[in-house]
């Protein structure tokens, strides 16, 4: 019997970007009934903030604060009502996605509304004089919209200079990914909060960082992107359209410090060398979109260069994928 054939670091990008190289902001990619994407449109503006599933739009229990168009000869799309008529949109839209969405928990038509996390993620690039739009994080999938995670990797150095990485494992029980290695310090950043801010409490529940020592040693080191399709693991609707940006930050400490758990979603951290942790890379041992956050690491520290690994360019370019829905307001 053969041998399956060994991972490579471009198999794992591809992974994370795993959504068609299509671009999903002009038409549905399909006028099929059962695979036609629907626009979500917000009020006064013409531009998609997230892309549903026909099987989705289906199952949710719209309001009247919502119009879908079906013609097929044309973007479908949910556009989402001002019922303030301009004198608070983003307020309106707000109230009209918590309520939809409390209808979709009560009917129990998705299950990962039910004892949902209650923290909202922003709208990225939505925003009325001032104010963001917003909803649920479990629902952030189902509408498309793009979500937001910040990542930290925290790492030493030995005497001789060799890189060593501080790596958790995800505890087992956890609905997402269990089990999975994963950044040092990651979480999803909330609707009210800037990606550093997020990394300052991240650090602190799940690695008990100190906050003095983060906001004078951490460096932001730019961000991935990515559009994925939600898959087994994800804790939520198969095949939902996913954009995402993963903001990223380096620490480098010294060897007097290590990383503890203090909550329940960490079940231990390891200090890896790089051989090592390339090596669980390529066994798949780490959580997908982690696994691209480690590999920017990679590049960024001179560890993964275009003179030993014959699909650099490609990698780079693929962890930096246009996103299709707007990056700031109007």
């Amino acid at each position: 019997m053969s041998q399956p054939e060994q991972r490579t670091y471009l198999d794992l990008v591809k992974t994370c970007d795993n959504y068609p190289h299509i671009d999903i902001s002009q038409l549905p990619y399909s006028h099929d009934d059962q695979t036609a994407l629907y626009q979500l449109l917000l009020p006064d503006d013409s531009r998609p903030h997230g892309f549903m599933l026909p099987s989705i739009v289906q199952k949710m229990p719209w309001t009247s604060n919502f119009t879908i168009t079906h013609d097929p000869s044309g973007p479908r799309s949910v556009r989402v009502l001002d019922s303030s008529n301009g004198a608070d949109t983003a307020s309106a839209i707000n109230a009209a996605l918590k309520e939809v969405i409390q209808a979709a928990s009560d009917s129990k038509v998705f299950g990962n509304l039910i004892r949902s996390n209650p923290e909202d993620y922003k709208v990225l690039g939505a925003d009325y004089d001032g104010k963001p739009v917003q909803l649920l994080r479990a629902a952030a999938g189902l509408f498309g919209i793009c979500c937001r995670g910040a990542h930290m990797t925290v790492y030493t150095r030995t005497p001789a200079g060799e890189i060593k990485i501080w790596v958790p494992r995800r505890s087992r029980q956890l609905k997402t990914w269990p089990g999975k290695l994963d950044t040092t310090v990651a979480g999803g950043i909330r609707a009210e909060e800037s990606p550093f801010e997020c990394i300052l409490h991240e650090a602190d529940e799940e690695a008990s960082l100190p906050e003095e020592l983060v906001r004078k040693h951490a460096k932001s080191v730019g961000a991935v992107t990515y559009v994925a399709e939600s898959a087994v693991g994800s804790g939520g609707e198969l095949g939902l359209v996913v954009p995402d940006v993963l903001y990223l930050y380096d620490l480098e400490v010294g060897p007097d410090i290590a990383p503890k758990p203090q909550d329940d979603e960490v079940e231990e951290f390891y200090l890896m060398t790089v051989a090592e942790v390339k090596e669980a890379l390529l066994r798949d041992e780490f959580k997908t979109n982690c696994a691209s956050a480690m590999i920017d690491f990679f590049v960024r520290h001179g560890i993964l260069t275009d003179d030993n690994e014959p699909d650099f360019l490609e990698i780079v370019t693929r962890l930096h994928r246009s996103l299709p829905v707007p990056t700031r307001p109007l």
